[in-house]
């Protein structure tokens, strides 16, 4: 492939990504649930990979191009390798458009990993 021809990249289906743990107060996690839920947060524990994910989050109107977030100080071919991990944990979907990708983050995934994280005890129905 020369340069100047364009890869199709993949685009996660947040429904198939998107973690389904209950919140920990609610009970123990299972072993599929845990391993889910460890993938995501792993996706999040390099501060590059933090880096972006909020410069994608913070970017006015839900969206950025790669071009206005890869300056946090290390390689385009890293920020490439960390994007991509982000897309591969469900976190971040993407979209190309000409020369350029714009990422965008899946909020579905997100408010699953607040709602599991979320130490309120649950509203009793009385």
């Amino acid at each position: 492939m020369s340069k100047y021809e364009s890869a199709e990249l993949p685009v996660l289906d947040p429904e198939a990504v998107a973690p389904c743990c209950p919140p920990l107060t609610a009970g123990e996690l299972s072993a599929e649930d845990a391993e889910r839920m460890a993938a995501t947060f792993k996706a999040l524990s390099d501060p590059v990979r933090l880096r972006l994910f909020s410069k994608v989050a913070s970017h006015p109107g839900g969206e950025a191009c790669v071009c206005d977030i890869q300056d946090v100080g290390v390689s385009q071919p890293t920020v490439s390798h960390h994007l991509k991990k982000l897309r591969e944990a469900g976190l971040l979907t993407s979209e190309r458009r000409g020369t350029w990708v714009y990422y965008q983050v899946a909020p579905s995934v997100v408010a699953a990993m607040s709602a599991m994280l979320d130490l309120r005890p649950a509203a009793s129905s009385a």
